[in-house]
């Protein structure tokens, strides 16, 4: 599906909310059988954040909605829309994004959650620029949050070094023409669902002591083919929209992807002919945050003025589904 909106809506304001404990490579040395040359040099990653036991998503989304709306210079209630990209929900109902929206007092907004795993900001990000753009709604927030430390198997060092907990936000509305978002390429491909994915705990397999003891609660994953699928579908679709829209790469100021692996990342901005500093890159520091990595990895990049109004920003993603996808857009302030 490619995506060019009826009308200009970019993103406003940003925000992130982070655990404060910190666990390093050396810390899960500790734990299991792993060491930090191992994971740093087939990841990228040095550290990451874990929430303490009974965090919910919400606890994390709401600071990163409230910091993202203190940014713009707005108030909740001048919110019509919330959309929470998550894998790990407080609850499997009520929506996340009703906790979020009670909690930051967005009086006016409804909100709904959407599951995408890791390309989930993105999905999220278009679903509510549509709206925006089609008139249905005046401004709206997205927010990419996930707690995955409550769904790796420390057992499992394949996995379980790789993700972090973390929370971004942004605001979504009417910008100036020629800004915001620009075009758009989402895909799904359902062929890849048994190679990154949870067993149980959905309605194909409800949870029971048998699913427990056989830790199908946790996160399932072929490593060799998520990395060759997400390598080539992240690096195309970022070209792919470049090239659709008549675009180099020496005219990007900013590629922001989703933090999985920095091998991949590094193929993708390769793919794109982009000077390495021109990546935004945070996963040395949080690791893979699912559907948080790219809102926060944008606020960061804003926070570092890396950015400005005007400047071409590309985003992509891959993750579990398997879903991948590419936005494209002009920095709207």
């Amino acid at each position: 599906m490619n995506r060019r909106l009826a009308a200009p809506v970019g993103i406003t304001g940003t925000g992130e909310c982070f655990p404060s404990r910190v666990v390093t490579n050396d810390d899960l040395s500790k734990i299991m059988e792993t060491n930090d040359e191992w994971i740093r040099t087939r990841t990228g990653i040095r550290e990451r954040r874990w929430a303490e036991p009974g965090t919910g998503a919400s606890q994390l989304g709401a600071p990163a909605l409230q910091m993202a709306l203190d940014n713009r210079g707005i108030k909740a209630s001048e919110l019509d829309l919330i959309v929470v990209a998550t894998v790990t929900p407080d609850t499997m109902f009520p929506a996340t994004s009703c906790r979020i929206q009670d909690m930051v007092g967005a009086t006016n907004a409804f909100g709904f959650d959407l599951n995408a795993a890791c390309s989930g900001f993105l999905f999220a990000l278009n679903a509510a620029a549509g709206m925006v753009a089609g008139g249905a709604i005046n401004r709206a927030a997205v927010v990419g949050v996930d707690i995955m430390s409550t769904i790796i198997n420390l057992e499992d060092r394949s996995t379980s070094v790789l993700f972090g907990d973390g929370a971004g936000a942004v605001i979504v509305e009417r910008v100036e023409e020629g800004l915001g978002i620009l075009d758009s390429e989402l895909k799904v491909d359902g062929t890849g669902a048994c190679f990154l994915h949870m067993p149980a705990g959905g309605s194909l397999k409800p949870a029971s002591a048998e699913t427990v003891a056989a830790r199908e609660h946790y996160i399932h994953q072929s490593g060799s083919e998520v990395f060759k699928k997400a390598v080539r579908e992240m690096a195309d679709n970022s070209r792919l929209l470049m090239d659709r829209n008549g675009f180099t790469g020496d005219q990007l100021k900013l590629f922001v992807p989703h933090q999985a692996n920095i091998r991949i990342m590094d193929a993708a901005a390769k793919r794109l002919e982009l000077d390495p500093s021109r990546m935004m890159v945070n996963i040395d520091r949080y690791a893979n945050t699912t559907a948080a990595t790219i809102p926060t990895a944008l606020h960061q990049a804003v926070q570092e003025n890396r950015v400005e109004k005007g400047d071409l920003v590309a985003l992509a993603a891959f993750g579990a589904g398997f879903t991948w996808g590419a936005t494209l857009l002009r920095w709207a302030y």
